[in-house]
């Protein structure tokens, strides 16, 4: 592909490189230098979020033409190895933090019940040992949010593990898409090629977007709140300047279900933060504006026009007639076809379209649905009230934090209509673990915390509130 497409290219690709290298260098040192309150485990999560937002290391090793990947059932040894050996290293700390299980199944019951139960589905899949492959890695969620929660700051724990995983993720995407575009854009059967950058897909790209332009929009808050200053102003300034990434990969992705979640989940929290908002009444306010917008839907098709606006209308009638011909399919409706197995074998070809294959419902919903049965549906419906139920405790105790939740758990809600993420190593799963999970006596939100900003010449710590 020429490439024109792609922009004016200023300077040649190792040129760009090797700039581009230079700069997240020059972010990481800025960050070591201001001597967070960090331990070494912090790592772990760190580089599972950094392998689940772009490609895993045998896809890395493929796109550089060094490896070739595995297929769907088998996967590949060396990736298998490194997720297993980042959860049990994961596991090893919590050992050693005298992580109560107990505890934790007490407090986040309905989300263990869904790993549980996604481990029973195993049982009646025609697949059973890519499933249970499969259910090991989800496993990471959890246990790399329990490290975060137990980290000596939970909240600045987070704030860095957002903001490093942004120095390398958001530069090095758009390095990819205007100097590498071999590997930093894709065939996609609707449009053509598409910008992906460090992700494997354009769809995989929006939810990295999502993830991160939301929780920076979170720490940007979080910053502004903080006495005026040198340190405020630069760290300001950094934030933004990765914000401004995010939205021009919003813009290069074209994933519309991502950006209208990740406004949707911007909208919540400055209306919630309105003080004639009567955060009481928040299920009511949510319940109705659900109501609404359901009626609005089959009434006049809102959703879909909202969406043609994007110009994604052609792949949503797609996508319709897609879910009709899953749901007309046979399956066991009470079980599913067992844990993440519906997408495996002849499936795949039933509902091939010509030159578009899917590998998944593009429905959160249905793809449940299809795995896990009306079981697994109800239970995943108890965790989302369940996380709820917590986002209005939140919203009373410390109203900053339960706003930011509530944003987040809203677009998770609306991503998965037309998405899926309520599976595997999801990006927008694993953040969804980090708003839901709860931990006795520990959190992003119990009690204000000192974030530590700064810049290279000077460091302070200043008291912010989420």
């Amino acid at each position: 592909m020429p490439l024109a497409l792609f922009g004016t290219q200023i300077l040649r690709p190792t040129v760009a490189l090797c700039l581009t290298i230079g700069f997240v260098i020059f972010l990481f040192r800025r960050d070591f230098r201001e001597q967070p309150n960090l331990t070494g485990a912090f790592w772990l999560p760190f580089v599972w979020m950094l392998l689940i937002g772009s490609r895993s290391v045998v896809m890395w090793l493929h796109s550089l033409g060094v490896m070739k990947a595995g297929s769907v059932e088998e996967g590949n040894p060396l990736d298998a190895l490194i997720y297993f050996g980042l959860i049990v290293a994961g596991i090893g700390v919590l050992n050693q933090r005298r992580v109560s299980l107990s505890e934790v199944l007490r407090n986040n019951g309905w989300l263990m019940a869904f790993i549980a139960y996604c481990f029973i589905a195993i049982f009646w899949s025609e697949f059973p040992f890519v499933a249970f492959k499969r259910w090991i890695k989800i496993l990471g969620h959890p246990v790399m949010v329990l490290i975060l929660l137990t980290e000596p700051d939970p909240r600045e724990a987070l704030s860095r593990l957002v903001k490093r995983t942004a120095y390398l993720l958001l530069p090095f995407s758009i390095l990819l898409i205007k100097y590498y575009p071999n590997i930093g854009r894709r065939f996609d059967e609707f449009g053509g090629f598409r910008n992906v950058g460090v992700a494997i897909g354009k769809n995989q790209l929006g939810c990295l977007c999502l993830v991160l332009g939301f929780l920076l929009f979170w720490h940007w808050l979080n910053v502004w709140q903080a006495e005026k200053g040198k340190t405020r102003r630069n760290e300001l300034r950094l934030t933004g300047g990765l914000l401004f990434m995010v939205g021009w990969l919003f813009a290069k992705a074209h994933s519309a279900t991502a950006f209208l979640s990740f406004l949707i989940a911007i909208v919540v929290v400055l209306l919630v933060s309105q003080p004639w908002v009567n955060k009481k009444l928040i299920g009511t306010y949510v319940l109705m504006v659900a109501v609404a917008f359901l009626v609005a839907d089959l009434a006049f098709g809102i959703f879909q026009g909202i969406v043609s606006l994007t110009g994604h209308g052609e792949t949503l009638v797609g996508r319709g007639e897609l879910w009709g011909e899953l749901l007309a399919y046979h399956v066991n409706p009470v079980f599913g076809v067992g844990f993440e197995s519906f997408w495996l074998g002849d499936r795949v070809e039933v509902f091939s379209r010509g030159p578009w294959t899917p590998n998944e419902a593009h429905n959160g919903y249905l793809e449940t649905y299809l795995n896990l049965g009306l079981v697994g549906l109800f239970i995943l419906s108890g965790v989302l009230i369940a996380t709820f139920r917590k986002v209005q405790r939140q919203l009373l105790v410390n109203s900053d934090w339960g706003r930011f939740a509530l944003g987040f758990l809203v677009a998770v809600v609306f991503y998965n209509w037309t998405e899926v993420s309520f599976r595997g190593l999801s990006l927008v799963w694993f953040a969804f673990y980090i708003m839901a999970m709860e931990y006795p006596g520990l959190g992003f939100a119990k009690e204000p915390s000192l974030d530590r900003v700064g810049s290279e010449n000077e460091m302070e710590r200043n008291e912010v509130y989420v």
